[in-house]
């Protein structure tokens, strides 16, 4: 399966803060949901792109549970007293089109602007080519600066959507089929 090929990393952000980054288990409902919990509203907002309360604890183990089938995912964790925290986090889920996947990324604000989403979106980006998909898409709120501009680093194409202004298109492709 496609996570056997994901190396876990250790990695040193920029400010000198160690995060350990590995592929997301069915088991990590509960830590998503303290994550979910210490994200502030105008993250959720980000994300989200809705104002978002309490998170769909359904959705999100269907989504867990789906992995690596339908899709790959990746965890930045670090110690906490509980045993780790996620601080960051970098989805990719295969839909109807076999051959194309839709990415999502999650960044806590106290580990932004560090290299963190960077180093989450690469380890996706990697494992979609190595599976063989041939596009990457996001849609991102158009305010989402720092994403835009860390898609742009990466390589994607970005376009408004025409069906709603407020998003922005995010299209990377991968080479494969």
């Amino acid at each position: 399966m496609t996570d056997a090929s994901f190396t876990d990393l250790d990695v040193t952000l920029r400010d000198g803060r160690a995060v350990h980054i590995r592929v997301i288990r069915a088991t990590d409902e509960a830590e998503f949901v303290q994550a979910f919990d210490r994200m502030s509203e105008d993250a959720r907002y980000m994300r989200f792109m809705r104002t978002v309360r309490e998170p769909n604890r359904e959705r999100l183990r269907k989504a867990l549970a789906s992995f690596p089938e339908k899709g790959f995912g990746v965890a930045a964790t670090v110690p906490a007293a509980d045993g780790i925290d996620i601080v960051g986090s970098a989805i990719y889920v295969i839909g109807s089109d076999p051959t194309t996947c839709e990415f999502a990324v999650t960044v806590g604000s106290e580990f932004g602007g560090v290299g963190l989403a960077r180093t989450l979106m690469t380890a996706l980006i990697e494992d979609a080519k190595r599976r063989g998909l041939s596009e990457m898409d996001g849609f991102v709120l158009a305010v989402n600066e720092s994403m835009l501009r860390l898609a742009r680093r990466l390589g994607f194409v970005i376009a408004p959507d025409p069906d709603d202004r407020a998003l922005r298109i995010c299209r990377l492709r991968l080479g494969g089929a």
